[in-house]
Protein backbone atom coordinates (compact mmCIF):
# COMPACT_ATOMS: atom_id res chain seq x y z
CA UNK A 1 0.00 0.00 0.00
CA UNK A 2 1.56 3.27 -1.16
CA UNK A 3 -1.03 5.91 -0.37
CA UNK A 4 1.67 8.60 -0.35
CA UNK A 5 3.45 7.83 -3.58
CA UNK A 6 4.24 11.17 -5.28
CA UNK A 7 3.27 13.03 -2.07
CA UNK A 8 5.60 15.32 -0.13
CA UNK A 9 4.98 15.28 3.62
CA UNK A 10 6.57 17.55 6.24
CA UNK A 11 6.68 16.08 9.76
CA UNK A 12 7.69 18.09 12.83
CA UNK A 13 8.97 16.46 16.01
CA UNK A 14 10.43 13.67 13.89
CA UNK A 15 13.38 12.79 16.13
CA UNK A 16 11.50 10.39 18.39
CA UNK A 17 8.17 9.04 19.61
CA UNK A 18 5.07 9.68 17.54
CA UNK A 19 6.95 11.91 15.11
CA UNK A 20 9.49 9.21 14.31
CA UNK A 21 6.83 6.50 14.06
CA UNK A 22 4.80 8.72 11.72
CA UNK A 23 7.79 9.42 9.48
CA UNK A 24 8.58 5.71 9.27
CA UNK A 25 4.96 4.81 8.53
CA UNK A 26 4.73 7.39 5.77
CA UNK A 27 8.06 6.29 4.31
CA UNK A 28 6.74 2.73 4.18
CA UNK A 29 3.74 4.06 2.24
CA UNK A 30 5.88 5.78 -0.38
CA UNK A 31 6.06 9.37 0.88
CA UNK A 32 8.79 11.84 0.05
CA UNK A 33 9.66 13.39 3.39
CA UNK A 34 10.81 16.65 4.94
CA UNK A 35 11.59 16.08 8.61
CA UNK A 36 12.41 18.57 11.35
CA UNK A 37 13.20 18.59 15.06
CA UNK A 38 15.44 20.44 17.52
CA UNK A 39 17.20 17.14 18.28
CA UNK A 40 19.75 16.79 15.47
CA UNK A 41 20.99 13.34 16.45
CA UNK A 42 17.55 11.80 16.77
CA UNK A 43 16.44 13.51 13.59
CA UNK A 44 19.24 11.91 11.60
CA UNK A 45 18.42 8.50 13.04
CA UNK A 46 14.84 8.88 11.83
CA UNK A 47 15.95 10.17 8.44
CA UNK A 48 18.32 7.23 8.04
CA UNK A 49 15.58 4.72 8.81
CA UNK A 50 13.25 6.37 6.31
CA UNK A 51 15.92 6.42 3.61
CA UNK A 52 16.55 2.74 4.26
CA UNK A 53 12.83 2.21 3.60
CA UNK A 54 13.27 3.82 0.19
CA UNK A 55 12.05 7.33 0.93
CA UNK A 56 13.67 10.50 -0.35
CA UNK A 57 14.28 12.55 2.80
CA UNK A 58 15.32 16.09 3.67
CA UNK A 59 16.09 16.61 7.35
CA UNK A 60 16.35 20.14 8.74
CA UNK A 61 17.11 20.99 12.36
CA UNK A 62 14.54 23.57 13.38
CA UNK A 63 12.55 25.05 16.25
CA UNK A 64 8.81 25.31 15.62
CA UNK A 65 8.51 28.04 18.27
CA UNK A 66 10.84 30.30 16.27
CA UNK A 67 9.25 32.18 13.37
CA UNK A 68 12.37 32.43 11.22
CA UNK A 69 13.25 28.79 11.82
CA UNK A 70 9.76 27.73 10.70
CA UNK A 71 10.13 29.78 7.52
CA UNK A 72 13.46 28.08 6.80
CA UNK A 73 12.04 24.60 7.40
CA UNK A 74 9.11 25.07 5.04
CA UNK A 75 11.06 26.89 2.32
CA UNK A 76 13.79 24.23 2.42
CA UNK A 77 11.22 21.47 2.03
CA UNK A 78 9.59 23.12 -0.97
CA UNK A 79 12.94 24.02 -2.56
CA UNK A 80 14.21 20.46 -2.18
CA UNK A 81 11.09 18.55 -3.18
CA UNK A 82 9.28 21.07 -5.37
CA UNK A 83 5.93 20.99 -3.55
CA UNK A 84 4.19 20.27 -0.26
CA UNK A 85 1.14 18.02 0.04
CA UNK A 86 0.82 17.25 3.75
CA UNK A 87 1.89 18.92 7.00
CA UNK A 88 1.97 16.79 10.15
CA UNK A 89 2.54 18.76 13.36
CA UNK A 90 3.80 16.46 16.10
CA UNK A 91 6.46 18.57 17.85
CA UNK A 92 5.50 19.14 21.47
CA UNK A 93 6.65 19.23 25.08
CA UNK A 94 5.00 18.09 28.30
CA UNK A 95 5.14 19.06 31.96
CA UNK A 96 3.47 17.58 35.04
CA UNK A 97 3.22 20.25 37.71
CA UNK A 98 0.81 21.51 40.34
CA UNK A 99 -1.02 24.51 38.87
CA UNK A 100 -0.09 26.56 41.95
CA UNK A 101 3.59 26.00 41.24
CA UNK A 102 3.41 26.55 37.48
CA UNK A 103 5.42 29.63 36.57
CA UNK A 104 4.79 32.04 33.73
CA UNK A 105 7.96 30.74 32.12
CA UNK A 106 6.56 27.19 32.30
CA UNK A 107 3.33 28.36 30.69
CA UNK A 108 4.99 30.40 27.92
CA UNK A 109 7.47 27.64 27.05
CA UNK A 110 4.81 24.96 26.59
CA UNK A 111 2.31 27.22 24.84
CA UNK A 112 5.16 28.46 22.63
CA UNK A 113 6.08 25.02 21.31
CA UNK A 114 2.76 23.19 21.32
CA UNK A 115 0.32 25.89 20.23
CA UNK A 116 2.31 28.77 18.76
CA UNK A 117 4.58 26.28 17.01
CA UNK A 118 1.59 24.59 15.40
CA UNK A 119 0.18 27.96 14.34
CA UNK A 120 3.46 29.08 12.80
CA UNK A 121 3.88 25.83 10.86
CA UNK A 122 0.30 25.96 9.57
CA UNK A 123 0.56 29.60 8.56
CA UNK A 124 3.83 29.05 6.70
CA UNK A 125 2.71 25.87 4.95
CA UNK A 126 -0.79 26.99 3.92
CA UNK A 127 0.12 28.79 0.67
CA UNK A 128 1.82 25.63 -0.57
CA UNK A 129 -0.98 23.34 0.59
CA UNK A 130 -3.56 25.54 -1.12
CA UNK A 131 -1.57 25.13 -4.31
CA UNK A 132 -1.44 21.35 -4.04
CA UNK A 133 -4.87 20.72 -2.53
CA UNK A 134 -3.12 19.25 0.48
CA UNK A 135 -4.02 18.67 4.10
CA UNK A 136 -2.85 19.12 7.68
CA UNK A 137 -2.82 16.74 10.65
CA UNK A 138 -2.14 18.27 14.07
CA UNK A 139 -1.33 16.49 17.31
CA UNK A 140 -3.82 17.39 20.02
CA UNK A 141 -4.26 15.12 23.05
CA UNK A 142 -6.87 13.50 25.24
CA UNK A 143 -5.85 16.33 27.58
CA UNK A 144 -7.50 18.71 25.11
CA UNK A 145 -10.85 16.91 25.40
CA UNK A 146 -11.23 16.23 29.14
CA UNK A 147 -9.76 17.14 32.50
CA UNK A 148 -6.18 15.99 32.93
CA UNK A 149 -4.55 16.84 36.28
CA UNK A 150 -1.15 18.53 36.70
CA UNK A 151 -0.91 19.55 33.07
CA UNK A 152 -2.50 22.99 33.02
CA UNK A 153 -0.07 24.44 30.44
CA UNK A 154 -0.03 21.31 28.30
CA UNK A 155 -3.80 20.85 28.39
CA UNK A 156 -4.41 24.48 27.49
CA UNK A 157 -1.95 24.27 24.62
CA UNK A 158 -3.51 21.11 23.21
CA UNK A 159 -7.02 22.51 23.63
CA UNK A 160 -5.82 25.41 21.54
CA UNK A 161 -4.49 23.02 18.90
CA UNK A 162 -7.90 21.37 18.67
CA UNK A 163 -9.62 24.77 18.28
CA UNK A 164 -7.03 25.88 15.73
CA UNK A 165 -7.64 22.69 13.76
CA UNK A 166 -11.38 23.26 13.56
CA UNK A 167 -10.88 26.89 12.55
CA UNK A 168 -8.50 26.00 9.72
CA UNK A 169 -10.86 23.24 8.56
CA UNK A 170 -13.76 25.67 8.21
CA UNK A 171 -11.75 28.60 6.88
CA UNK A 172 -9.93 26.67 4.15
CA UNK A 173 -12.04 23.58 3.50
CA UNK A 174 -13.89 25.24 0.61
CA UNK A 175 -10.49 26.09 -0.88
CA UNK A 176 -9.45 22.44 -0.88
CA UNK A 177 -7.35 22.08 2.27
CA UNK A 178 -8.48 19.64 4.98
CA UNK A 179 -7.28 19.97 8.58
CA UNK A 180 -7.70 17.27 11.22
CA UNK A 181 -6.15 16.32 14.53
CA UNK A 182 -5.40 13.23 16.56
CA UNK A 183 -5.81 12.94 20.32
CA UNK A 184 -3.35 10.35 21.62
CA UNK A 185 -3.74 8.95 25.11
CA UNK A 186 -1.70 6.42 27.07
CA UNK A 187 0.98 6.18 24.39
CA UNK A 188 4.47 5.06 25.38
CA UNK A 189 6.84 7.76 24.14
CA UNK A 190 10.08 9.34 25.41
CA UNK A 191 8.22 12.53 26.36
CA UNK A 192 6.52 10.66 29.23
CA UNK A 193 9.87 9.58 30.66
CA UNK A 194 11.15 13.14 30.99
CA UNK A 195 8.84 14.19 33.81
CA UNK A 196 7.53 12.76 37.05
CA UNK A 197 4.15 13.32 38.63
CA UNK A 198 4.02 15.77 41.55
CA UNK A 199 4.70 14.30 44.97
CA UNK A 200 1.60 12.61 46.36
CA UNK A 201 -0.19 12.54 42.99
CA UNK A 202 -2.46 9.58 42.29
CA UNK A 203 -1.23 8.04 38.99
CA UNK A 204 -4.67 6.49 38.43
CA UNK A 205 -5.97 9.96 37.55
CA UNK A 206 -3.51 10.12 34.66
CA UNK A 207 -3.30 6.50 33.56
CA UNK A 208 -7.02 5.81 33.40
CA UNK A 209 -6.42 3.57 30.41
CA UNK A 210 -5.54 0.66 32.70
CA UNK A 211 -9.22 0.05 33.43
CA UNK A 212 -9.93 -0.66 29.74
CA UNK A 213 -6.81 -1.50 27.80
CA UNK A 214 -3.05 -0.96 28.11
CA UNK A 215 -0.50 1.60 27.06
CA UNK A 216 0.56 1.16 23.46
CA UNK A 217 3.39 2.31 21.22
CA UNK A 218 3.55 5.39 18.98
CA UNK A 219 2.95 3.30 15.87
CA UNK A 220 -0.74 3.18 16.82
CA UNK A 221 -0.95 6.97 16.51
CA UNK A 222 1.15 6.95 13.34
CA UNK A 223 -1.43 4.67 11.71
CA UNK A 224 -4.22 7.11 12.57
CA UNK A 225 -2.21 10.05 11.25
CA UNK A 226 -1.49 8.19 8.02
CA UNK A 227 -5.21 7.60 7.55
CA UNK A 228 -6.17 11.23 8.14
CA UNK A 229 -3.40 12.46 5.83
CA UNK A 230 -4.35 10.08 3.04
CA UNK A 231 -7.03 10.27 0.36
CA UNK A 232 -8.91 7.59 2.30
CA UNK A 233 -9.98 10.46 4.57
CA UNK A 234 -11.00 12.85 1.80
CA UNK A 235 -14.41 13.35 3.47
CA UNK A 236 -12.94 13.88 6.95
CA UNK A 237 -12.32 17.49 7.91
CA UNK A 238 -12.16 19.30 11.27
CA UNK A 239 -12.27 16.13 13.34
CA UNK A 240 -10.25 15.06 16.36
CA UNK A 241 -9.60 11.33 16.18
CA UNK A 242 -9.06 9.81 19.62
CA UNK A 243 -6.32 7.17 19.79
CA UNK A 244 -6.66 6.29 23.45
CA UNK A 245 -7.96 2.78 23.85
CA UNK A 246 -11.34 4.07 24.98
CA UNK A 247 -10.07 6.19 27.88
CA UNK A 248 -12.56 8.96 27.08
CA UNK A 249 -15.34 6.67 25.87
Amino acid sequence: MERFADKVVLVTGAASGIGRATAERLAAEGATLALTDVNAEGLEETAGACRDAGSKVLSTVGNVADESSVADVVSSAVSEHGRLDVLVNVAGILQFKDLRLTTLDDWNRIIGVNLTGTFLMVREALPHLLGSGGNIVNSASTASLAGHPWTVSYSASKGGVFALTQTVAVEFGKQGVRCNSVAPGSILTPIQNEFQLPEGADPKLVYRIMALDKQRGPETVAAAIAFLASDDAEHVNGTCLKVDGGTLA
